[in-house]
């Protein structure tokens, strides 16, 4: 997974942190819990706040 997969990595999120709530969870934390997925290989350097919030949007879809 990379960054720019982000329905994919919303339901890995969904998946891993079933009694978060999407919408409490802070950037900082939302950039670390997407890291530390398995499946996730990418740079974080690659990451910014644009995608964070569709990553963010995706997942409060998905719950």
């Amino acid at each position: 997974m990379k960054w720019t997969d982000t329905l994919e990595i919303a339901i890995a999120l969904a998946d891993v942190h079933p009694d978060a709530d999407p919408q409490r969870v802070n950037f900082v934390e939302l950039m670390q819990w997407v890291m530390a997925l398995p499946e996730f290989d990418d740079n974080p350097k690659h990451c910014g706040e644009r995608i964070l919030e569709a990553i963010q949007a995706a997942w409060i879809d998905e719950v």
